[in-house]
């Protein structure tokens, strides 16, 4: 995974995969933009109370870097997913997929985990947002078939999100997805009675694996820890977002 500048102003982690010449990604950072405290500074998300102007800069700033304005979602927790290429105005879906050149498909995230595919031809990528309401419904099995192409013909990275040693979860969370895949009771470690450490990027290997997904790479940040880099919902709750994005040249 590299971390580099892009452009002339603008810091951004640049997924380290296999993924094939054509296919063109980054996630951005919380620096360098021109929103204020709390949402200091480079603040993607028009729906966390940040001021409309800022973040109409932002994504000026952020569509310099980019063929075309990134399909943006209204986000929801759930499992839809928009067709990017046919998309109008601000599709309710947490997901987007496009077979199209030049089609940016985006999610916003602060310590959710955002989840970028592409199948090895090139020919569909597709990006995902993953709370654990989101992974635990189905929302990267539902990205993939949305692909229409072989889980074992794909490959995904996993972004930046809250890391296993921040991500403090009940019972319920636990029992949500035991109760689907048993396996995945080694992605919580208990830390008091009726709380669990959670390991969402273990928990989304663990779901992709079983679609047949056997390529996936990234993981290891953690956005709650990572003060400088990263916003984070869990740490700060008023806050800004990052985005993750993927597209087609």
């Amino acid at each position: 995974m590299g971390y580099c500048h892009v452009g002339i102003r603008q810091p951004m982690i640049v997924p380290d995969w296999p993924a094939p010449a054509g296919v063109q990604s980054f996630v951005t950072t919380r620096e360098n933009g021109v929103s204020l405290p709390p949402y200091n500074s480079f603040n993607l998300g028009d729906h966390v109370g940040d001021d409309p102007v800022a973040v109409a800069q932002n994504r000026a700033l952020l569509c310099q870097l980019c063929p075309n304005e990134p399909v943006w979602l209204r986000q929801v927790h759930g499992v839809a997913v928009a067709r990017a290429d046919a998309a109008v105005g601000t599709p309710e879906a947490d997901a987007s997929v496009a077979f199209s050149r030049n089609v940016v498909c985006a999610v916003l995230t602060a310590d959710c985990l955002p989840v970028l595919f592409c199948n090895r031809a090139g020919s569909v990528v597709a990006a995902a947002h993953a709370g654990w309401k989101g992974l635990a419904a189905g929302v990267l099995e539902a990205t993939l078939d949305a692909m229409k192409t072989d889980p074992a013909q794909t490959m995904v990275w996993l972004g930046p999100a809250i890391g296993p040693q921040a991500f403090e979860v009940g019972d319920d969370v636990r029992e949500a997805f035991v109760s689907d895949l048993p396996a995945t009771h080694a992605a919580f470690q208990p830390t008091k009675p009726d709380k669990w450490l959670a390991d969402i990027y273990t928990l989304a290997r663990m779901r992709l694996a079983r679609a047949g997904v056997q390529t996936v790479y990234g993981g290891g940040l953690c956005t709650c820890t990572d003060i400088s880099r990263f916003f984070s919902y869990r740490r700060d709750k008023i806050t800004g977002r990052m985005a993750s994005l993927i597209w087609i040249k």
